[in-house]
């Protein structure tokens, strides 16, 4: 069998030979040649680009890479450099020991005031001191016995340093009936009767109907003279139990009563008096 030559045009001769080549195949045919020589150009010239194509991209990817592999050692650099550098230590400060300061205090008996208790409700530090006991004694006289340190240039240790202390929570927080020293109002009985009467609105309602009397009102002052606790104990209207408790909760701060030299909490009564004109 011979070898076809798609670019030879001789086959198609002896094909149409002794017949009628006017007709179209014979054209068709005498151009089979220069057809496939064009697609055969054509199939690698499109070989090639797609080939030039390959290898462009495959170069400007590795010129690429080549750029970001030297930028990250010029970082990889900069920071093997900042952590070369030196840093300067500073020494810690030494902070200097406050020297703690001894407080001189003098050695004391306790003395305790006079104070009128059951006898189990009496601790033994407490028990009152004789006049001879107190006589006989080198110390000094205090509120509490303390043992001292220098007797000879020590001073006795104040009270208010150890009550806030040894202070029971019981006398912060009970109510006294009656004190060594009772509240008062500033400006004693008679300011505080014309406060009352300033300040007092009668009210519409008990006006009207001629309501007057007397509302009996308690309430507590405490060690730092406000008042809380406001009740009243004898009524005389709705209307003017509300006025009177009004008022007497409007009051500036009280001077506090005092029991053994402390503020303490007392009770207290005061009559409001209502009358018609």
């Amino acid at each position: 069998m011979s070898k076809i030559d798609l670019l030879d045009n001789n086959w198609v001769e002896l094909v149409f030979d002794g017949k009628n080549q006017a007709y179209g195949a014979y054209e068709l045919r005498k151009e089979t040649g220069s057809r496939n020589l064009k697609a055969i150009v054509t199939m690698l010239i499109g070989i090639a680009i797609i080939i030039g194509i390959i290898l462009a991209k495959v170069s400007i990817e590795n010129a690429l890479a080549k750029n970001v592999a030297i930028e990250t050692d010029v970082e990889l650099s900069k920071l093997a450099q900042k952590k070369e550098a030196k840093v300067e230590r500073k020494e810690p400060i030494k902070m200097q020991e406050e020297q703690k300061v001894v407080e001189k205090v003098k050695s004391s008996v306790k003395f305790t005031a006079p104070e009128i208790k059951k006898d189990s409700e009496v601790k033994p530090e407490d028990e009152l001191k004789s006049q001879d006991e107190l006589a006989k004694t080198n110390t000094a006289i205090g509120a509490f016995d303390v043992k001292g340190n220098d007797e000879a240039e020590g001073e006795v240790l104040k009270a208010k340093e150890v009550i806030a202390d040894e202070k029971p929570k019981e006398e912060e927080t009970k109510v006294f009936d009656v004190v060594e020293q009772m509240p008062q109002f500033p400006g004693g009985d008679q300011a505080l009767f014309e406060y009352l009467s300033k300040h007092i609105k009668y009210p519409v309602v008990a006006e009207e109907n001629g309501v007057q009397g007397r509302v009996i009102v308690t309430f507590v002052v405490e060690r730092d003279g406000s008042i809380t606790d406001v009740k009243v104990v004898k009524s005389v209207d709705p209307s003017l139990d509300k006025e009177a408790q009004r008022v007497v909760r409007s009051m500036p701060r009280w001077i506090p009563g005092k029991q053994n030299g402390s503020a303490v909490r007392v009770k207290y009564t005061v009559p409001v008096t209502f009358k018609l004109q």
